[in-house]
């Protein structure tokens, strides 16, 4: 098995293994010998493994070149795109139920045509968060200091406990409305519990009872094409 070794200034390792590929990279302190993270990577083998047959099984697009008749998703459900060229400001638009109209002017390249696709998919998910978020901090009781979007490579979202700071992937203006739901909970419930412990569990299930089942269909449905490198 070939694992990435990365030392930071820490005290303790850190194990993941990341998409889409299912590379297992571990994170250790400066001065840990390589005898000490090959017995972390031993005792977590059969975990290893288990992640990485997930990945190896889950659906996957080939790369998307963003040209008429290509398959889209938005909000969990799946879209043909249309490529219009017109001597217009660009922008898309959901047509019907089954799709996507992309207009931009002639001669615009891929990575126009991708650009003008990912700026409505964050603009139709702030707009999504914005309703989402303020009820879920009522219900709960908390509040966070900030959050955004980005695009991430292994995580659907992420916490600051600290700054009570949160990211929220850009991805998932892909999946279902339930699917981003659980992942706002899941991250305005790391500021009341930073840890993924008991009590975390509890203020899941407390609020979102059934969020395993939310859980499984985000980690369930299809994942865009990515290269990405660690």
């Amino acid at each position: 098995m070939e694992v990435l070794v990365v030392r930071k200034a820490i005290k303790n390792l850190h194990l993941a293994v990341l998409p889409p590929n299912g590379w297992v990279r571990v994170s250790a302190p400066q001065a840990m010998k390589d005898d000490a993270i090959r017995t972390l990577l031993a005792v977590k083998l059969s975990w290893i493994k288990k992640q990485q047959a997930k990945f190896a099984a889950q659906a996957r697009q080939t790369p998307r070149e963003y040209v008429s008749g290509e398959s889209h998703y938005y909000l969990g459900h799946r879209y043909r795109l249309e490529v219009l060229y017109k001597d217009k400001p660009a922008r898309v638009e959901l047509y019907g139920k089954n799709k996507i109209v992309l207009r931009v002017r002639p001669g615009s390249g891929l990575e126009k045509r991708q650009q003008v696709v990912l700026d409505w998919y964050r603009a139709e998910l702030r707009a999504l968060i914005s309703e989402l978020l303020p009820k879920w901090q009522e219900r709960i009781g908390v509040r966070a200091a900030a959050w955004g979007i980005k695009r991430m490579k292994t995580r659907w979202g992420t916490c600051s406990h600290k700054a009570g700071r949160i990211w929220l992937n850009l991805e998932l203006a892909k999946k279902p409305v339930s699917c981003i739901e659980y992942v706002v909970v899941h991250e305005l419930l790391h500021l009341i519990e930073k840890k993924h412990n008991e009590n975390f569990v509890n203020l899941m299930t407390k609020y979102l009872p059934k969020w395993r089942s939310e859980k499984q269909e985000l980690n369930r449905f299809i994942l865009s094409h990515e290269e990405w490198n660690y």
